[in-house]
């Protein structure tokens, strides 16, 4: 019987964050382990059908940046980083389209309706709801900066009741344009920013931000992510994922989370526990 009454303890514990997650927006980068581990696959699925049975508008937005360079180095065609961020060149971009909407979109998108979810897959080459420009492309080719996010087109999924799964490919201006590789952290604090997210949640194969002690911190401001940047407590691939949660609260998402997606159900256990798992930045 105590078994039964603490499992329902759990359920009235998490009902203050029901309530105020309720007809909420939020917006999940998925990617890292979380996409590749079948077990945490399952866990992935089911935080997101849970989400959307108690009212929260889950927007998904996936990266494939593992399966791109293993599919780059079967077909023995070179590929190259520059600070993080791949030389799209137009052959990779091929590939890049390839896998982002051919292969991991769909994937994500069977993955959640036969787990009874509203789930359908877009591209932001569909309808060109996402435009952008070269980033810069002497040197990094057709990677793009993120000029223009058209909300409505993912507004009105929501309205009827679709869980939309982003691939991160933008549309170019010019007619025929191969379109942009985007990198899929920028593109969800886009999306975030543009469609009035209330949360940005990113999923990554790190506890959260941690101090120089290697602890995590639960909860940053602003000024203290740039402090931690400054000093270089804040470093390498990080970096990207504390200004991407910067760019969405600069632009009106209450929160950004960075949060362990190796630990099963780690999305449920950052929204539904006063303690939380990973790192929140607010202003």
């Amino acid at each position: 019987m105590q078994v039964k009454i603490d499992k329902v303890k759990t359920l009235l514990d998490a009902l203050p964050f029901i309530k105020e997650f309720n007809k909420e927006i939020v917006v999940i980068k998925y990617g890292g382990s979380a996409q590749t581990d079948p077990k945490l696959i399952e866990s992935f699925a089911q935080d997101v059908l849970l989400m959307y049975l108690v009212g929260i508008k889950p927007v998904i937005v996936h990266g494939g940046g593992k399966k791109i360079t293993d599919l780059l180095d079967r077909l023995d065609i070179a590929t190259e980083f520059i600070d993080g961020q791949r030389v799209t060149t137009p052959e990779v971009m091929r590939i890049v389209e390839m896998v982002l909407s051919g292969e991991i979109n769909s994937s994500i998108v069977s993955l959640l309706n036969a787990h009874n979810a509203k789930a359908i897959g877009i591209s932001g080459k569909d309808a060109h709801f996402i435009l952008a420009k070269p980033k810069e492309h002497a040197k990094w080719g057709l990677t793009g900066t993120i000029t223009e996010v058209k909300a409505d087109v993912i507004c009105n999924l929501i309205h009827e009741k679709f869980i939309p799964v982003i691939a991160p490919i933008a549309a170019g201006s010019e007619m025929g344009h191969p379109g942009y590789n985007i990198n899929a952290d920028l593109a969800a604090s886009q999306v975030a920013k543009a469609i009035g997210a209330n949360k940005v949640i990113f999923l990554t194969d790190t506890p959260g931000v941690l101090n120089a002690d290697k602890k995590l911190l639960s909860t940053l401001s602003e000024a203290e992510v740039d402090a931690l940047k400054k000093d270089g407590t804040i470093h390498g691939g990080m970096v990207p994922k504390v200004d991407a949660c910067l760019e969405a609260i600069d632009g009106g998402v209450t929160k950004a989370h960075i949060i362990d997606g190796r630990v099963e159900h780690s999305m449920l256990l950052e929204l539904f526990t006063s303690e939380g798992i990973g790192t929140q930045i607010t202003l």
